[in-house]
């Protein structure tokens, strides 16, 4: 610190504060300035301004002269202080990074062994084809894109100003992923991954940590070839969590299972009686077929739906896998049972059938049934008549077996019509050419009748006992004395009795 030679007051140099710089060059201006008016005061009577004023002509104070000088060689030079702020701001507009710290990354390039990231650092951030994910991976273009927003660990920062940073998206996935699934399980909800591998007994997907897909797990059809799938992206549900190894057991499989369920209880819910729906035959049993309507949802197709005229076996109409139109006839939603009608589908033939056939017409029919009372003649799919025992033939018949047999073509003749009831009356007797006036009716077993008369005269004329021819009694024949036995045995059965 300085003083006035003249006044003796003291006089602030930069020396003094060298901290304060330029900050007291702005200061001089205004302290100078002022020196009129500090005169007008002094003019008025204060002692203390006449005695800092200077007086014209007067030469400037040392002490004030070399703060001017002072100010003017700050103001000429860089200030250092501006020079530190700039470069602090410089690395303050770069990330702070550390090992271990996780950090969100651009993908800005992707190469055969290794992709580049920007995380706002100085240098872009490498990241290891082997850190990209924790399955193998022959194609870093397979897991990234460029422009993709990913999250990556920092693993080292390599010295020097050019120095690379090493990053890891497999551990940063692991780290994230992990809490994600936990989270995940507890709600029961799902994710979305990509098949990246095939491995013996099931699948690898890649959801931030290794994920398993067990081969019974993959769908809920078969699949044939597992290697299909690879590349694809799946819907998974979460099985086992396994923290200390860090492995995840998934299921799409399931994730069919209630995706079907969904769509079986939202169609069961459309379906009403007199719809016609198009279905697919699953299985065929003695008494009847089961139709999936979609998403497997069943329903029966009584044996006594399938056709209008009488079916023995459901596959003389159907076979597995075919796709069939069918009506829905009841809807039990509370029990999921659905009866279903595949004739209801087809022209009913008793509609039409006074447009075919009148009473009196002869046509000609196959025997389907043979009954005691007689036997069932379909003219058609779906029309059957009835031909009476009584209508079987012009003689009495005790079994209709003994006049027809099934599956055997005959004429009958139409003798009525019920359309309402769905009956027709026939008659075989009837459609029988008829015979001339005076002729008996020669019955069916005639000729076998005729044929045993004949069988048993033969018979009578061979037990016959020939006469023995006329002699003196001078000689015998060989014949004669056969019958003298003969007639010598019959005699002693005689007696015995």
């Amino acid at each position: 610190m300085m003083t006035d030679e003249r006044t003796q007051a003291p006089v602030e140099t930069q020396q003094d504060h060298p901290e304060e710089g330029t900050a007291q060059a702005p200061a001089t201006a205004p302290a100078l300035a002022g020196a009129p008016a500090a005169q007008e005061a002094g003019d008025a009577g204060s002692p203390t301004a006449n005695a800092a004023a200077p007086v014209a002509g007067t030469p400037e104070p040392a002490g004030r002269q070399q703060a001017g000088e002072t100010a003017q060689a700050t103001a000429a030079q860089p200030s250092q202080a501006t020079a530190q702020e700039a470069a602090q701001a410089y690395e303050k507009s770069f990330a702070r990074i550390a090992p271990g710290q996780i950090v969100k990354a651009r993908v800005v390039q992707v190469d055969p062994n290794e992709v580049l990231v920007d995380i706002g650092y100085k240098s872009e951030a490498v990241i290891p084809k082997e850190h990209l994910s924790h399955v193998p991976v022959s194609d870093p273009s397979q897991v990234v894109h460029v422009g993709d927003e990913i999250y990556v660990t920092i693993l080292k920062m390599e010295e020097g100003e050019s120095g690379n940073v090493i990053v890891s998206k497999k551990r940063a996935d692991a780290v994230r992923a992990w809490d994600h699934l936990v989270e995940l399980k507890k709600q029961g909800g799902t994710l979305q991954a990509v098949v990246r591998e095939r491995v013996k007994g099931g699948l690898l997907v890649d959801v931030g940590v290794r994920g398993f897909v067990p081969a019974s797990h993959v769908s809920a059809d078969y699949i044939e070839d597992l290697d299909s799938l690879v590349g694809k992206q799946m819907t998974f549900k979460i099985l086992e969590l396994e923290e200390d190894r860090r492995n995840v057991v998934l299921s799409h499989k399931l994730v069919e299972q209630e995706e079907r369920e969904q769509a079986r209880q939202k169609l069961l819910e459309t379906l009403e009686p007199g719809q016609i729906v198009e279905g697919e035959v699953k299985r065929l049993t003695s008494f009847g077929a089961f139709v999936d309507l979609g998403y497997g949802l069943e329903g029966l197709l009584h044996i006594s739906e399938m056709a209008y005229s009488r079916v023995r076996h459901p596959s003389d109409i159907l076979k597995e896998g075919d796709k069939i139109k069918v009506m829905i006839l009841h809807v039990d939603r509370e029990a999921r049972r659905i009866s279903l009608g595949l004739k209801q589908t087809l022209p009913d033939p008793w509609d039409t059938i006074t447009q075919k056939y009148q009473v009196g017409q002869i046509v000609t029919g196959e025997v389907t049934r043979v009954v005691d009372f007689g036997a069932f003649v379909k003219l058609e799919d779906g029309i059957e008549g009835l031909v009476h025992i009584s209508q079987l033939a012009p003689h009495r018949v005790a079994k209709a077996s003994d006049v027809v047999q099934p599956g055997q073509q005959v004429p009958v003749k139409i003798l009525n019509i019920d359309t309402e009831a769905h009956r027709v009356s026939l008659s075989i007797r009837e459609a029988m050419p008829k015979e001339p006036e005076g002729e008996k009716p020669q019955r069916p077993d005639a000729g076998r009748e005729r044929h045993a008369q004949a069988d048993e005269k033969a018979s009578a004329s061979r037990e016959e006992t020939p006469q023995p021819p006329a002699n003196d009694g001078s000689h015998f024949s060989l014949g004669d004395v056969v019958n003298i036995g003969r007639l010598l045995e019959e005699k002693e059965k005689a007696g015995k009795q």
